[in-house]
C-alpha cells in the first residue's frame, strides 16, 4: 500500500497566492489539496505557521561527477541541495571527461540514479567539434544542450564568440540551447591592461573590471540577434548586469518565450564591495558587478525582463580559491543557502514569496517544459519545502553540507529556515535528519520545446 500524508494547516504559496490548506500525499504525487482534509490512514504533519512552497528546480550546478569529485559528487551536493530546499537540480558538462557524446552524458544518468537524493537531469556539451554528437540529444530525456563552462578545458572558449559556428547550430537544432555570455577578446584586453599594472597580483576587486558590464553586453547582443534570427529556442544563463537584463522581453509569457533568461542568487546578493572582505570566495564568472547591476536585476526580475533564478553552484576547494588572482578559481557553492538567502531578500522587502516561487519554480518548469514539477498541483509530484520564517540561525562550518567545506555566506545569519523537503513524497530531508534510502528521479521534458 503506497504512503499517504498529509500537511495540515499549512500556509501554501503557489500560483501567486498564499492560502492555508491541506493537503494530501499519496505515494509520490499530491492527490488532494482542500480546506481541510481527512485520511485516517495517512501520517499527520502539522504545519500550522509555516509555508510550503514548490521545491526549488536550480537549471545550473556544476556537481563535479565525474572526475573531479575531490571537490564535490552528486551525492554530496545533491544531500546539500534538498537540505537547502532544492528538489531538482540541472547539472553541467565541464565534468572530467566533459560531456561531449551521448554516452558519457548517459554515465552522469546512471551516477545519479544510484547517489543523487533529488530529481536530475544533465546537460549535454556542445563545442566546435561535436555538433552532430550534440543534435542527437533527446528533448524528452535531456534538459537541453550547453557550452557553460567548457571554456576551462579549451583555448577556443564560448561559443558567444564565434557567431558563425552559432549560426549554424540554431540552424539546425529543435534542442533548447543554453549559453554563457561574455566577449572574450573584451576580458583578453581588460587582462593585459590590469596585469601591465599589477602583474600576477591583481586585486580581486577589479575582477568586475577585467569580465565587465562591457564584456557581457556585447555578448549577450551577438547572441540573441542570431537566436531571433533563427527564432530557437535560447536560455541564457547568468545574467550578471542591468544593461543586458532591459535586453529582454518582457511583455510575452513565459511559456511563449522562445528567449529566456536568468539571474543567479550570488549576483542578487553581493556587489563589487564585498571582494574587500570576501576576496575569490565570491569570484565568479561572470563577475558579481555594482550595487546599481544588483538592483537593476532584481527590478528585471520583478518586472519580468528575466524569467528565473539559479545558483550556478560550482564548489572548488578551500586551496583552489587561494592564491593570486589568476590562481584562485571561479565558482562558489550555494545550494544550501539559495533559498534561506531569497527568503532573507523577501524579509528585506525587495521580493514577495509569491515571487520567488514563481522565479525559481514554476518559470523552470514551465521554460524547460517539465513534466508535473515546479506547481503544487493535485497529481503532480511532491515536491516541496516546508519553511519557517521565523527561525534564526548562523552559517557556520559546522552546518555546511558541501564537500568543499566552505561557503561565501558563512558567518551569514538568516532569518528564515528551512525544516523539511520532500522530492517526489518521501520527506528526505526533516530538521537535519536525512532519509536517503529513496533516491531522485530522472527529469522528464515535452518533445517539443
Amino acid at each position: 500500500m503506497m504512503k499517504r500524508t498529509i500537511i495540515k494547516n499549512a500556509q501554501v504559496v503557489n500560483e501567486g497566492k498564499i492560502t492555508t490548506c491541506d493537503l494530501l500525499i499519496v505515494g509520490e504525487r499530491i492527490e488532494k489539496i482542500a480546506s481541510q482534509i481527512t485520511d485516517n490512514q495517512a501520517e499527520i504533519i502539522d504545519a500550522e505557521g509555516h509555508f510550503l512552497l514548490p521545491g526549488l528546480i536550480d537549471d545550473q550546478v556544476h556537481f563535479r561527477d565525474p572526475g573531479l569529485t575531490h571537490k564535490a559528487t552528486v551525492y554530496s551536493e545533491s544531500r546539500a541541495a534538498v537540505a537547502g530546499g532544492i528538489t531538482s537540480f540541472m547539472d553541467m558538462p565541464n565534468t572530467n571527461p566533459n560531456t561531449l557524446t551521448q554516452q558519457l552524458l548517459e554515465e552522469k544518468y546512471a551516477i545519479a540514479s544510484k547517489n543523487s537524493l533529488a530529481n536530475y537531469s544533465f546537460f549535454m556539451g556542445i563545442n566546435q567539434d561535436n555538433l552532430e554528437e550534440a543534435l542527437k540529444t533527446d528533448n524528452e530525456n535531456v534538459c537541453g544542450i550547453t557550452d557553460d563552462g567548457l571554456y576551462f578545458s579549451n583555448d577556443k572558449g564560448i561559443l558567444a564568440n564565434y557567431p558563425d559556428y552559432l549560426d549554424l547550430l540554431f540552424s539546425r537544432t529543435d534542442t533548447l540551447v543554453a549559453l554563457h555570455s561574455e566577449d572574450d577578446s573584451i576580458i583578453r584586453n581588460n587582462t593585459l591592461k590590469y596585469r601591465e599594472i599589477y602583474g600576477d597580483n591583481i586585486p580581486m576587486d577589479l575582477h568586475h573590471r577585467i569580465r565587465s558590464e562591457e564584456a557581457c553586453l556585447t555578448a549577450t547582443k551577438r547572441v540573441l540577434d542570431l537566436a531571433k534570427k533563427h527564432n530557437n529556442r535560447l536560455h541564457l544563463f547568468h545574467i550578471s548586469t542591468a544593461s543586458e537584463a532591459n535586453l529582454f522581453d518582457n511583455k510575452t509569457p513565459v511559456r511563449e518565450k522562445r528567449i529566456t533568461a536568468e539571474a543567479c542568487v550570488h549576483h542578487l546578493w553581493f556587489t563589487e564591495k564585498d571582494y574587500e572582505l570576501l576576496g575569490a570566495n565570491i569570484k565568479w564568472n561572470p563577475s558579481i558587478k555594482s550595487q546599481g547591476d544588483k538592483e537593476g536585476l532584481m527590478k528585471a526580475l520583478i518586472d519580468n525582463h528575466i524569467d528565473i533564478i539559479a545558483t550556478d553552484h560550482a564548489p572548488h576547494t578551500k586551496e583552489e580559491k587561494s592564491g593570486n588572482y589568476f590562481k584562485a578559481m571561479s565558482g562558489g557553492p550555494l545550494v544550501q543557502h539559495a533559498l534561506p538567502a531569497l527568503l532573507e531578500l523577501y524579509q528585506q522587502e525587495k521580493i514577495s514569496l509569491e515571487k520567488i516561487v514563481e522565479k525559481s519554480s514554476h518559470n523552470v518548469s514551465e521554460i524547460y517544459r517539465m513534466i508535473d514539477r515546479g506547481y503544487i498541483r493535485e497529481g503532480y509530484f511532491a515536491d516541496l519545502v516546508l519553511v519557517d520564517l521565523n527561525n534564526i540561525w548562523k552559517v557556520s562550518s559546522e552546518n555546511i553540507l558541501y564537500k568543499c567545506g566552505w561557503s561565501p555566506f558563512e558567518n551569514q545569519t538568516f532569518k528564515s529556515k528551512i525544516l523539511k523537503t520532500f522530492v517526489n513524497g518521501n520527506l528526505v530531508y526533516d530538521a537535519g535528519v536525512f532519509d536517503e534510502s529513496i533516491k531522485g528521479h530522472r527529469l522528464k521534458f515535452s518533445k517539443i520545446r
